[in-house]
């Protein structure tokens, strides 16, 4: 075989470029800390770190979801609780103003203060948050949550949505309540029925001054049997012509007209039960006296302390729901009428206390709900986190630099360039003229 001089220079010159190449290759690997630098190097390690990093950066998105979940949460606790304090505040100034020794100045004194807790409660109905979205609009997070319609009238501008965030690939978590659900989906009174003196619209017309529980129930059962109409009204006579005065009252079913306690048409007294004050009034048949041939039991009782009148009625209605901002005004509305005696405020005020009561126990529960959402964030962002530590371990494994290793092979590559390198000159020195004398 020929070999030209050409030849043994393009040899000798790849030997040299290849391990050459192969020196450098080492030197990036050592300067990146990677082995895989190209996919060509490990094509199956290459596709895995491909994955895994599009699964790390995917987790890592959701621990930043994650914390502004948190922040969206602890915005809505903060303001929840601060509505709640405000209850507290109300309930106490309610509480206050069954004083019977109060002035009209005093309770308006007070009213003017429950106005401005009623402003405040406004407020926060209408929060934003740091993006300036109305946190609780629901999807609406553009438009104002609350608006008042006329002075003591608040409309919802929002819907019932709740707006959630990602935190892991099957987990939505809410992070806003409606605004309905938090201050406008409240049951009045004791949550089962509200209990109430006669009104003939913004007017008290009871004349004596009993004063009606909330009322409790015993058997929710029978309160909520279809037959019971849930529509009940207490009335009372005062027979004068005995001495002492002698208290009677009936309980009339307002859809049929009928007493339950003799199953007649009611009419006029004296009734079947004696009244005493304080004493319970049950509803459920008492026999004697009632002489109703059909009994009756709708699981519930009540009373009534103080001297009711003739003509005095009192109400028992199935509970319905009742906004925050409805309760308040109705109690400054209490508070200002002048010309409300002070049994009729404080049928008013217990009425008052009973909502305040109920929506206390739902910002309660409200808060509960975004208190569990909070754990379940704490709980994923720590899944989160293990998760990402996981797969930045699997892509060390697949396409990091063992250094030990590295040095080694540098070494030896080193040692090939210098061979390669020496044998070349020495090859290209061969020439039979070195040899003609």
């Amino acid at each position: 075989m020929r070999i030209s001089t050409n030849m043994i220079y393009d040899i000798g010159t790849r030997g040299v470029q290849s391990q050459t190449a192969d020196l450098l290759k080492i030197q990036q690997q050592m300067s990146t800390g990677r082995r895989v630098l190209t996919p060509s190097d490990d094509p199956i390690a290459a596709s895995r770190v491909l994955d895994v990093s599009q699964s790390q950066s995917t987790t890592e998105q959701f621990t930043r979801n994650g914390q502004s979940a948190t922040d969206s949460l602890g915005l809505q606790d903060s303001i929840l609780d601060s509505v709640n304090t405000l209850l507290q505040n109300v309930r106490v100034l309610a509480v206050n103003a069954g004083n019977p020794g109060l002035s009209s100045a005093d309770r308006k004194s007070l009213a003017s203060e429950l106005q401005s807790d009623y402003n405040q409660l406004l407020g926060f109905a209408n929060t934003t948050d740091g993006n300036g979205q109305y946190i609780f609009s629901g999807f609406k997070g553009n438009t104002q949550a609350f608006s008042e319609t006329t002075p003591g009238s608040v409309a919802y501008n929002g819907d019932q949505g709740q707006r959630q965030i990602q935190i892991s690939a099957s987990r939505q978590v809410p992070v806003s309540s409606s605004g309905a659900q938090v201050f406008q989906q409240i049951l009045n009174g004791n949550g089962t029925f509200v209990t109430a003196q006669a009104m003939a619209g913004s007017v008290a017309t009871n004349t004596g001054t009993g004063v009606i529980s909330p009322g409790v129930v015993l058997n929710p059962a029978a309160w909520n049997n279809p037959a019971n109409s849930q529509d009940f009204t207490i009335k009372f006579n005062v027979d004068t012509t005995q001495v002492p005065s002698v208290t009677t009252y009936d309980i009339v079913d307002n859809v049929s007209g009928n007493s339950l306690l003799t199953g007649a048409a009611s009419g006029a007294g004296p009734y079947p039960r004696t009244y005493t004050s304080g004493s319970t009034i049950s509803l459920k048949t008492v026999s004697p006296p009632d002489t109703n041939p059909t009994p009756f039991d709708f699981g519930a009782e009540l009373s009534i302390s103080g001297d009711p009148a003739t003509g005095d009625t009192f109400t028992v209605k199935a509970s319905t729901n009742q906004d925050i901002f409805t309760t308040l005004n109705d109690l400054i509305t209490s508070l200002t009428t002048s010309h409300y005696s002070n049994a009729a405020i404080t049928n008013n005020n217990n009425t008052a206390l009973s909502n305040i009561a109920s929506a206390e126990e739902n910002i309660l529960k409200i808060r509960a709900s975004v208190g569990a959402s909070m754990k379940e964030v704490d709980t994923q962002s720590s899944v989160n986190d293990d998760l990402v530590l996981q797969y930045q371990t699997t892509r060390s494994n697949l396409q990091d630099l063992d250094y030990t290793k590295a040095i080694s092979d540098m070494t030896m590559k080193q040692t090939a360039l210098e061979a390669a390198q020496k044998s070349f000159i020495k090859v290209q020195g061969l020439s039979l003229f070195n040899y003609i004398s």
